[in-house]
Formats: C-alpha cells, structure tokens, sequence
C-alpha cells in the first residue's frame, strides 16, 4: 500500500494568512490537493498541519497529525511515524502545490509499483518536483535527520537511487508560496 503525506504545517508568513485555506475553485488549495490524490486512487492520505488548519476539517476528511512547528523535515517525519503497519511507501505532497496533476502523482505510484525502487521523483525538464516517493527501507534515514539538514540533501545523497518518473508538465516545480503565486496559479 501506499499513503501520501501532504504538507500542510506552514506558516503561511511569505502568504500573510493561512494558505491552504484560501478559495481554489469550489474548495480550497489545500482541499484540491487532497482532491487530486484521492483521484489518483490513493486511498490512505494523511495530512500533517498546524492547529489552525486543523480546526477546518471534519470527520469525513483524511487523518491528521498536527504540527505546530510547521517545519518540512519534522512534518514528514511526523507522517512517516504515523503510518500504518501495511504502508510500503509514502508518497510525500505539498499541500501548497494545488495545481499538480492527478497523473503525475499516478505516475509516481505507478513506477514504484513496477520497479519497487526506494525513491521516485517526478522531473520536469531535468529538475525535480513533487508529489515524491520514498519506501520504507529509508523511513528510518529519514527519522534520522535532524536540523539543519534538509530533505533537499536526502534526496541529492541519494540521487543515484532515485528512479526519475518524467511528467511533461511544470506543475511539479509549482507551489503557492505568496500572494503572486496565488493570483498567477489560482483558476480564472
């Protein structure tokens, strides 16, 4: 099985007020990411964030895990330990990137499935991007880690062992990080 953590712990500071709340068509940006995985048939989502987000979801909404901190390395950290026995891999989101594509995500679980590598990243033109997977055999790496390294060093000390899933679309690099960003991505 796998299960997708989506980051959702963030201050939103660069945002001025929490983004993943803000309005992303009929739902919010956060609400359209956990849209896009459940489209990708990803059954077991679990969202890492803050109080305040948290406040927003119901009993029909994924599991949750709260942290205050809103640090990257300490969310998946966070989500890694709250996986259930029967997860092979995570597939790890960002729940400020409401703009990727329900197939890019499939074509990362995809490739994981055929191959079973430990890490598929999906790349666009040559350059990372997410939803990423990492399986289990390097959860314990990851829960490892400690400040200041940076899931950014993981995934470059491993990068021989990353099978690379191509997406032929940028919505991989993009993320919603400022008001800009929203007014650029958000749809029309």
């Amino acid at each position: 099985m796998i299960s997708a953590i989506i980051l959702a712990a963030g201050k939103s500071t660069r945002m001025g007020q929490p983004k993943m709340l803000l309005p992303w068509g009929d739902t919010t940006i956060l609400g359209k990411v956990i849209e896009t995985i459940r489209a990708a048939e990803i059954e077991d989502i679990l969202v890492v964030t803050n109080s305040e987000i948290e406040r927003h979801f119901t009993n029909q909404s994924p599991r949750i895990v709260q942290n205050d901190s809103g640090e990257m390395l300490s969310s998946i950290q966070l989500g890694l330990q709250s996986q259930k026995p029967a997860a092979e891999a995570a597939l790890i989101c960002l729940g400020d990137q409401p703009q990727i594509e329900e197939g890019s995500a499939r074509s990362v679980c995809e490739a994981f499935q055929k191959s079973k590598s430990n890490l598929v990243v999906p790349s666009y033109r040559m350059r990372r991007g997410h939803p990423w997977l990492a399986a289990r055999p390097l959860w314990d790496e990851i829960l490892g880690m400690r400040e200041p390294e940076t899931m950014r060093g993981f995934l470059n000390r491993h990068n021989a062992d990353i099978l690379y899933v191509e997406c032929n679309t940028p919505a991989i690099l993009q993320d919603v990080d400022n008001p800009d960003d929203y007014s650029k991505y958000k749809p029309k």
